[in-house]
This record gives structure tokens, C-alpha cells and sequence, in this order.
């Protein structure tokens, strides 16, 4: 199952890196991408655990850049 995002107010692109390093490392993720310049989050893994990952990604992207927010694409 693959989600898009946009992460609303992403000013850094080192974050931006950081991001799709840790989201990568959530269990269940197959792959995941953070675009810089598009401001976009895709993931990519497991449906059944889908809404968990989600919970996880917007945990790891507040711990980076608080102000970003996670809006569905």
C-alpha cells in the first residue's frame, strides 16, 4: 500500500533527510521518500499496519522539525 503526504512548512533539507532515514526504519515500511523541494512524504508498506506506521512517521517528523505538519496528498 503506498501513502502521499505533504509536509506542510518542511524548511531543511538535512530534516527533510533525517525524515526519510528514520520512517525508513519504521517496521513495516518497504520504502520511504521524503522530496525536499515538493515538500512530499510517500511510504510505501504494509496495509495492515498502515495506520500504525502513519502514527510513527508523524511522531519521527515532529521530533525533527516540530512545525511541520502532515496533511494526506
Amino acid at each position: 500500500m503506498t501513502r502521499k503526504f505533504i509536509l506542510q512548512g518542511l524548511d531543511c533539507s538535512n530534516c527533510a533527510a533525517k525524515m526519510e532515514q528514520a520512517i525508513s526504519r519504521i517496521e513495516g515500511v518497504r520504502e520511504a521518500s521524503v522530496n525536499f523541494i515538493t515538500q512530499s512524504l510517500i511510504i510505501e508498506g504494509d496495509a495492515e499496519k498502515m495506520s500504525g506506521i502513519i502514527e510513527q512517521a508523524e511522531k519521527v517528523i515532529k521530533g525533527i522539525e516540530g512545525q511541520v505538519i502532515l496533511k494526506k496528498a
